[in-house]
Order: structure tokens, then C-alpha cells, then sequence
């Protein structure tokens, strides 16, 4: 098996990006982040604790809810989960973060990574509002960098094309999920019923 431990060998490997690649890298949000910020519905965050374990939570609202402050700051809101608060112990002991910004057929994808901090209240939340639900918590992140992300991956994976996406009904519930990773007396269809309701009113 052949492992790879050095910077060098992974370019021996691999070699080195074209120059036009590195400079695609810049350090603001400019006018094309901002219209695929604004028409992004999803975003996956990235953390990682002190010790290097890694965290990535995806984050979805209607799309153009993601703010951008000024050139350099994107705010984020909270909304209800299941409270395990990985991203946010995460960003409280390494505020480093990463976040991938996905807009619905489009095979590009926005990449941005900066220092976040956790904030609970400030004159920009009423924008966060929501179905008229405040948010407690945003992630408020300072840019460092910022590029796109070519399509290779969505392509590859023909992501966006519903001819290969697989039929729900042959993938299990995530109530048949939980019945067996966690041995619970409950049957998946109540588990499925309970999740259900849940999703469908706790959104806010």
C-alpha cells in the first residue's frame, strides 16, 4: 500500500497546479460571490477541533438568506437542530472555517474559507428573520479566500440529473436507520411518523 506523507511526494505525485490556478484565489467578495451567495439555498460549514477531528454540517434556508455584510463578512444563521453543536464548540476553540456554497443546476460551486465567531445578537438579525423566527445564534465569518470550484465533480457524479438519482423507495427510512443503529423499541414507522412531523414544524 502505498502512503503518502510529505508535501513532496504528494507533488511528485500529482504535480503542481498552473499558475492561473493559484490566482484564482482572492481574498474579498466580489460581485460574482455576491449573486451566487444571494441565489445559493445550501451551504455545507466546515470546523475542525484543536485536535484535527473535522466537522461538516450542512446549512439550508431560502436562498439569499446568507448576508453579506461588506467585502470581507458573511453572516449565517442558526436554526433549530438536534443541539449536538459540533460546528460551534468547533468554531469556539478554532475559529478557522470553510464553507461551500451550492446554488440548484449549477455544476460550479463557491468556496470560502476565514475565521468565524459565533454571535448572539446584533443589528443584522432582523434580517435573519425567517417565518418570523429569530435566530439565537449566527455564524459570522471574516473572508481570506474565496474561488470556484471547476465542475468536474458535479459532472462526474451527474449530481443535478434526475435520470440517475435512485428511487427513495429502495433506500431505508431514516426511521429504519435510527430502529437499528441505536436498537430502539420503536417500530421505523413511528420513527418515520415522529421525524416527519418534526421536519416539517420545527424548521424555525
Amino acid at each position: 500500500m502505498g502512503i503518502i506523507d510529505s508535501h513532496e511526494a504528494l507533488r511528485e505525485l500529482l504535480g503542481d497546479p498552473k499558475p492561473t490556478t493559484r490566482q484564482k484565489v482572492i481574498g474579498h467578495l466580489d460581485e460574482h460571490a455576491r449573486t451566487l451567495i444571494a441565489h445559493s439555498p445550501f451551504v455545507l460549514l466546515a470546523t475542525s477541533a484543536p485536535d484535527g477531528s473535522c466537522d461538516v454540517s450542512p446549512r439550508g434556508d431560502p436562498a439569499g438568506s446568507v448576508l453579506v455584510l461588506d467585502d470581507k463578512t458573511l453572516v449565517l444563521a442558526d436554526r433549530p437542530g438536534n443541539k449536538l453543536v459540533d460546528s460551534f464548540r468547533n468554531i469556539v476553540d478554532n475559529p478557522h472555517a470553510g464553507l461551500l456554497f451550492l446554488v440548484p443546476g449549477m455544476n460550479e460551486t463557491l468556496r470560502v474559507n476565514g475565521r468565524a465567531q459565533l454571535v448572539s445578537d446584533a443589528p443584522y438579525f432582523d434580517a435573519l428573520v425567517v417565518q418570523g423566527k429569530r435566530p439565537k445564534l449566527a455564524v459570522v465569518v471574516e473572508v481570506e479566500e474565496l474561488y470556484m470550484h471547476c465542475a468536474k465533480a458535479f459532472l462526474r457524479s451527474s449530481l443535478w440529473d434526475p435520470s440517475t438519482w435512485p428511487e427513495r423507495a429502495e433506500l431505508p427510512s431514516l426511521g429504519t436507520i435510527l430502529r437499528d443503529q441505536m436498537s430502539l423499541p420503536m417500530s421505523a414507522e413511528e420513527l418515520d411518523a415522529d421525524l416527519n412531523e418534526r421536519a416539517l414544524t420545527q424548521q424555525y
